[in-house]
């Protein structure tokens, strides 16, 4: 491996997407509405550029993100960590609990995720672990940085960043 080589390789694509519905909760007693975003993800990789003049087959890290964006797709996101939610649920519906307010979503079309809020902040921290939790030892073990950027609009968007020296737990 030639190590005066240092490459970041960023990964884009149409499919590289998700559209979700979320609310942000602000308070105890303070929340957004209900609304939905076209997210998008990017993901940058800091490598270094081995003899045959490849960094990394970039397909595998691209179909990880692709897949993970799928999942989110066209469904409602909520927090399962939220200090300020309490969460019910019967055989059809989850019932979410805020303040004084009780909403009740299909449980097809909610995706519960480990966070405490539903913001490009916490997606883009999730999204770097699951793919991190995703990549075989031997993918990784060149690799000095990872950053996955998730946008909710041109104007928004979010870093999350793993480093081989000093681990970001996200």
């Amino acid at each position: 491996m030639n190590t005066n080589k240092k490459i970041i390789v960023k990964l884009k694509s149409p499919k590289m997407k998700f559209s979700a519905g979320h609310f942000t909760i602000f308070s105890n007693e303070s929340r957004e509405n209900l609304h939905g975003h076209n997210f998008t993800v990017q993901c940058s990789i800091e490598t270094l550029i081995e003899e045959n003049g490849m960094a990394l087959d970039y397909n595998i890290y691209k179909h990880i993100i692709i897949d993970i964006c799928n999942q989110l797709d066209e469904i409602i996101l909520l927090p399962e960590k939220s200090p300020h939610m309490r969460l019910e649920e019967s055989d059809t519906y989850y019932f979410c609990h805020f303040f004084d307010e009780r909403m009740v979503f299909l449980k097809r079309d909610v995706k519960f995720l480990p966070v405490a809020n539903i913001t490009i902040e916490e997606l883009a921290f999730w999204m770097l672990s699951v793919l991190l939790s995703n990549i075989k030892n031997e993918y990784i073990r060149n690799i000095n940085a990872i950053k996955i950027k998730i946008s909710s609009s041109p104007s928004q968007s979010a870093i999350a960043k793993w480093t081989k020296q000093k681990c970001l737990q996200p």
